[in-house]
């Protein structure tokens, strides 16, 4: 087991990691203010979930075999992209829907078509996959967990692999507050803009457009 000071200074650490804007943190901020607080805390949840399966790779080792087999990283990656994108289309599918039917009837009518698009979230059980999927198709984050991990592990605190966990579960608190809490005020800001079609529909959009360029991020990053 690391001692206090070593625990201390990587849970600081692993704080101001999951401050820093990037994909994760990203995508609970557009999910949050597309579909509420309790949707992007649920997302959330999944994505601390896919941080088991990354600690629990770099614990017993397949970290490193993942690191070493460039093909299986590129399958990732596009998988992830692929994901991304898939996400990105349904929400501008559900923008023309709106669009085609404004085109044929009055605007009270369009206006009620419209508000009913973000009124029936994702299920919890499709929230929290899409929080596990996003997590765990993106290569990066089992690369920097390998990278990470160990620097915080002593060969005089016992076997490395228990030392690991413990950082895993670390790390995994850390984000779990902090992308809470993005989850919680992005939530809020967004109710107040989904009280506008106007504002909804830019948020659906900016939405899109976040979730396209976070999958060509994906796609393109070595």
């Amino acid at each position: 087991m690391p001692d206090t000071h070593t625990l201390l200074s990587f849970f600081g650490i692993a704080v101001l990691l999951a401050l820093t804007p990037g994909p994760d943190n990203l995508f609970v901020l557009m999910q949050s203010a597309l579909w509420g607080r309790r949707a992007g805390l649920l997302v959330v949840l999944g994505l601390c979930t896919g941080l088991v399966g990354h600690t629990a790779a770099v614990a017993a080792g397949l970290a490193a075999l993942l690191a070493a087999w460039p093909a299986a990283l590129l399958a990732l990656r596009l998988c992830g992209a692929a994901y991304l994108l898939y996400l990105a289309w349904q929400i501008l599918r559900a923008l023309l829907r709106p669009a085609a039917a404004e085109a044929g009837t009055a605007g009270t009518a369009s206006e009620g078509q419209a508000a009913t698009r973000t009124g029936a979230p994702p299920d919890a059980g499709a929230l929290y996959r899409r929080g596990i999927i996003m997590n765990l198709t993106n290569p990066k984050v089992v690369l920097f967990f390998l990278a990470f991990l160990p620097q915080f592990t002593a060969p005089q605190a016992g076997p490395a692999a228990p030392q690991v966990i413990v950082l895993g579960v670390l790390f995994m608190l850390a984000t779990l507050l902090v992308f809470s809490a993005i989850a919680i005020c992005s939530g809020a800001a967004g109710a107040v803009l989904q009280r506008s079609p106007t504002a909804r529909r830019a948020l659906d959009i900016c939405a899109g457009v976040v979730f396209v360029g976070l999958a060509l991020r994906l796609a393109v990053s070595r």
